[in-house]
Order: structure tokens, then sequence, then C-alpha cells
């Protein structure tokens, strides 16, 4: 048994967690390794060769270490000064075989053949100095690993030496597996777990003191014991905001649910984060922590922000398979009048005779007149925090022509709401919703006027937007047109939920779940004007079927939409690498006539695999979808793909 140095630990492990940079050579095309200095009479230029390793890892870092490797290119003036380059890797490199678990690893280096030992230099450097003007010296390191030692066992005790409760440190944070190598990254990283377990407990200084890793050279096994000291428990403490001088305070402490006093976790100061950035118009936001605890024996948080261009312009183009080509332009200003007031116009305009029209002819002998030309002009104002409160008011006014492939709306409307935030994750929204306009469908024309009171909830506790691993996502909403003002008089109730479920600590393996569904009632099928009624079928519903072409159809083969929605998909997120994923998934929905599904409509189903690419803002998706259930509709291809940005849920 031997007790190895906390810090030769730490230097391994720094070594071994330090990713390279790396340079690739394809077939030679981009450049190979640059030639060595020539001979000269001022420098001993050399050839650096290490033996020993076929672990790409480590032959990497005793790479990375290595002085003698890392300056192989700059020929040292003298044989003195190539021997001291040797010297110094003697040790560097034994430090990374440690870090690696190979505790028993030896290195040696030769000059010309003649060994390199500290304080028995003169024949080395003579060696070198042979070679002087002459050619490149040869130095040869030999790396023998020796025996890869296993983690057997992980203690851990407070300062008098006593075990800490299973409640403080559970079991699961101390268990080891059979055969982990026993590399000091191994040893750093679980120890960042336990901290990280006490702080999550609301011990904001929980640090371990100190690490003893002692190594067992007859088993080739070893054994770590960390001294932790745990901290007091502490709550949140007063949050002071710096910075951002041009948005009103009020709102800035709006969308800061915590109050002094509430437990400390690293997971509240991050959902400080998260709240404080879904203001508009903050640039950056950084949220330290104190040194110290209050009188109050509370944390203070201290939040930085910056703030973001008021004004912002934007245009894109694009092309869809399902609506042609388009153009979409924006204006949004920020902060609007000092508060975080956003203003934005957006116009959007697209054509759809230029993309995938399989129900054309079928429109035109249904009399349905459109030139394939649609679009959207809107305007939306946004102030939140009204008078300093979690409420926040939302308008909206808009014009529109929506062109689908088996319906057009001429339409217009206007809107306001109050949004109340109850934290982070739960808000509620009621308002008045005013529309008309004129809706053409193989059923016929239906001319609407609606003015009701729509309402809704959200609830997200998910980790990310685009990509989420945790969490539980939900809107529910419940919009009333009363008949006594609105022509049809109708009520559309809409929930979709989503689910997410790790099943291991790297989040490298995700189960994802969603199910949807809709109502519209009050009025018969072609008395609702087709943008309320129901469509499944496409990239965000089932997919592989055409876009909104699922549920009933109507004269001339048309969709023309239901009553009710219900669907559902579930995947299998799988990391392959920490870029690349694969995700098999199963979808399964469709339309109904009735006001409730009643199941005369059969359930279309579609299984697929997607290809993921993990960038920084989100992964690019690529769905492969395939129908298994053929429709009168029509139009089904064997295999549609799908690209897009984030997950499809």
């Amino acid at each position: 048994m031997r007790l190895l140095s906390a810090a030769w630990l730490a230097c391994g492990a720094s070594l071994a967690l330090t990713e390279p940079a790396r340079a690739f050579d394809w077939f030679g095309l981009f450049g190979s390794e640059p030639e060595p200095p020539a001979p000269s009479a001022t420098a001993l230029p050399y050839a650096a060769k290490i033996t020993g390793t076929d672990d790409s890892d480590v032959l990497t870092a005793v790479q990375d270490a290595s002085v003698l490797y890392r300056l192989r290119q700059e020929g040292p003036p003298d044989g003195e000064g190539l021997v001291r380059r040797a010297e110094a890797d003697l040790g560097k490199i034994a430090d990374v075989l440690s870090g690696y678990g190979y505790y028993q690893g030896r290195v040696e280096i030769r000059i010309d053949g003649v060994p390199v030992a500290p304080g028995r230099t003169e024949a080395a450097v003579r060696a070198a100095e042979r070679w002087r003007n002459r050619g490149l010296v040869p130095v040869k390191v030999a790396v023998d690993l020796g025996p890869l030692y296993t983690l057997r066992r992980i203690a851990v005790r407070d300062r008098n030496g006593l075990r800490l409760p299973e409640e403080t440190v559970p079991p699961r944070l101390t268990r080891v597996d059979d055969d982990v190598p026993a590399r000091s990254a191994t040893v750093l990283a679980r120890e960042a777990l336990i901290v990280d377990h006490l702080r999550s407990l609301g011990h904001p200084f929980a640090k371990v003191v100190s690490r003893d890793p002692v190594v067992d050279d007859a088993a080739h096994v070893m054994d770590v014991t960390f001294t932790l000291e745990p901290g007091p428990v502490a709550g949140l403490g007063q949050v002071s905001v710096r910075g951002a001088e041009g948005i009103d305070p009020a709102t800035i402490r709006s969308f800061i649910y915590a109050e002094p006093g509430d437990p400390y976790s690293p997971q509240a100061v991050a959902a400080i984060r998260r709240s404080v950035a879904r203001i508009e118009g903050i640039g950056s936001v950084r949220v330290r922590e104190g040194e110290t605890l209050d009188a109050n024996g509370n944390l203070p948080l201290f939040v930085d922000l910056t703030e973001r261009e008021r004004n912002l312009v934007g245009v894109s183009a694009r092309y869809s398979t399902v609506d042609g080509p388009g153009v979409r332009a924006y204006y949004a200003n920020r902060n609007l009048f000092g508060g975080g007031e956003t203003f934005r116009l957006d116009a959007d305009i697209y054509y759809l005779g230029l993309g995938y029209d399989p129900f054309a002819q079928q429109r035109k002998l249904a009399g349905i007149g459109t030139n394939g030309l649609g679009g959207r002009l809107s305007a939306t104002y946004v102030q939140p925090a009204l008078w300093g409160t979690r409420n926040d008011f939302l308008a909206n006014v808009f014009v529109a022509r929506e062109v689908q492939q088996s319906y057009l709306v001429d339409g217009g409307g206007a809107s306001g709401s109050i949004r109340h935030r109850f934290s982070d994750t739960f808000s509620a929204q009621i308002g008045l919703d005013a529309q008309v306009g004129r809706s053409q469908d193989a059923l016929g024309t239906v001319n609407y006027r609606l003015i009701g009171v729509p309402a809704s909830v959200t609830y997200d506790s998910t980790d990310s937007l685009l990509d989420p691993t945790k969490g539980f996502r939900a809107i529910a909403s419940l919009a009333a047109y009363p008949g006594a003002v609105s022509d049809p008089g109708i009520l559309v109730a809409k929930a979709q939920g989503s689910t997410y479920y790790s099943l291991d600590d790297e989040s490298r393996f995700i189960l994802a779940g969603r199910i949807g569904f809709g109502s519209v009632s009050g009025a018969k099928l072609g008395e609702i004007p087709d943008n309320f009624r129901f469509f499944a079928g496409g990239g965000g519903s089932v997919r592989g079927y055409p876009y909104r072409t699922l549920g009933p159809i109507g004269p001339f083969n048309l969709p023309i939409g239901g009553r009710s929605l219900l669907e559902a998909s579930i995947e299998a997120r799988i990391k392959v690498t920490d870029t690349i994923g694969v995700v098999p998934f199963f979808d399964a929905g469709t339309a109904f006539a009735s006001s409730l599904p009643n199941f005369d409509e059969t359930i279309r189903k579609s299984v697929g695999i997607g290809l993921r690419y993990y960038t920084g803002i989100g992964p690019i998706r690529a769905d492969l979808a395939f129908p298994l259930d053929a429709y009168k509709g029509g139009h089904v291809r064997p295999a549609v793909l799908y690209l897009s940005l984030g997950q499809a849920f």
C-alpha cells in the first residue's frame, strides 16, 4: 500500500482532462507533418519518437505533456539544452501515466541510444553533440505502461474521520462498478458529483478539503477517501441587480421569482438566470453567488446584465415542399418605452403554386379560387410587468390570406390579453379575440364573424427549448365564441403535453413522448371556418403523411378537416457521440368529423428513424418517416424526409 500525493493526482488529472487541439490530414490534402529544421552549426534539431502504447488517448496526452514532442520543430542550441528537455519529460510523462491509472508505468528516454538519467547526463550530451551539423539527433521516448489499476472503493468522511450519513451522501455517489480504471479524471469527476449533490441539498459552500488516494501495488487497485466539509445550510438572500440601466428595474425584478429565505440550490440560481433572460431587451445574464452568508444565514446573489440593441430588422427566404417559396421580413423594437416593451411587425408571403401541390386540380374543380399567393401581415405588442407586477399585456392585429392545399381563408383580426406569471414554469392567460373573414373549401364558403374570450394555461419544467432532456411541457386552451355575438357560435378546446425522461446521468438515452387533443363544438363541420378545424399529418404531427391531410375527406377527394383531433408520438433519442444521435420514432393520429374523437376515422400510424447533429444552438434534425397506412386522400409516398432545427417536440 502507498499513499499518493493529492497534488500529483491532480496534476495527472489536469493532463487527462485536457482536450488537445488536433490537426487532421485527410489523404495529405491539407499538408502533413512539417519538416524539422535542417542541421546546422548553431542548432541541434532532432527526431522524437514515442513508443510503447497503442492507446490513442494516452499517446495524445503524452505528446501534449512532452516538451521534446511539443518543441520538436525548434532545435536547441546544444546537447545540454536537448538533455534538459528530456529530463523535464521524465517526470511529466510519469504523471500522465499515473493520471491514466498506470501507477507502475515507467519512462525511458534515449538520445542516440544513450539513456537520460538525472545526475548522469554527460554521456547523453556527448551523444547529441556528435550529430551537430550532420543530421537529426535520434531521440526515443519508450513508455512502459505496466498494469492498469482499477478503482476499488470510495469513502467520504467528515473532518473528524466519521462517515457521513446516507441522506447526505447516498450510496450511488460512492458506488464503484467493476473494472473502472483508477484515473485521476475519474476520481475528480466523482468528487465534483459529491460536491454538487451537497450544493443541491442547500449547502452552497460544500467542498472537499482533502482527497487521499491509496494504491495497492499487489492487487493493482486504488482506494480513495474524501474528507468533506458540507458547510452550513443556507437560503437564498437578497438579489442585487446591476446593469441594463435602460430597462425599468421593476420589470427585471418581476422576472425574479425567488424570495429571500427560499431554499438555496444551484437549480434555483439557474432559474433566476433563465427567467431574467426571457426579457427581450436583455442580452447576457450572469448570476454570482456571495462569498459569505448574511445575518439571516442566507446567501446573497448578484445579477449582472447587459442590454441588446433595441432595433432589429431581419429578412429571410425559404422554400418548402408544402408552401413553395417564401420571403419573410420583420422589424422589432425590444425596449420601446424603457420598460422592456416589445413591438414587432411581421410580413410573410409565399407562393403555393411552386411547391408540391397534389391537390391543385382538385381545388380548381371544387371552385376554390386562388392563384397560390398567400401571406400574413401582423403587429404584436407586449408590455411585461404591468405596474411592476407579474402581469403582462399582449396585443396583436393581423390580416392574412391562408392558402393551403385544400382550402383558402381570407381574414383578419385583433386580440388583447393579460398573462399572469405564477412562476418561471407556470402562467395563465385570458383575453378578448375578434376575427372576421371568409373560408372556402370543398364543402362551400363560410363567412364568419367571431368575438370571444380565449383562456389558456402553460406549464414548462423542461431544461431546454430546442433539446429538452427532462421535465414536462403542457399547454391547454379554451376559447368561447358565443352565438349571441359570433357567427357561428363555437367553443374551441386544445391541449398538448410532452414529457422527457433521461435513462442515464449524462442524458445520452432519452425517452420522449407527446400527446395532442383538440375539439371544436357548437356548429356543424361545414359551418366552421377551415382555420378553426383540425388537420393531422406532417412534420409536427404524424410524420410520413402529407401536411394537414389526415382526417375527414370531402367532395373532390379533398381533406376538409375535423371537429376533433387526437395524435401522439414517442421517440428514443440516443446519442452515439457528443455531436451525433439517432432517433427511432413512432407517430399516430388523425382528425375526426365529430366534436369528440369517436374513432370513425382510422388512426394513421408511421414509424421512422432520425439523425441528429448537435450544435451549440440546438440539434439539426433529419427524420425519415415511413407511413404504415394508406388512406383515401391518396398522395402518400413510401418515405418522407424532414429537415429542421430542434427536436420534433
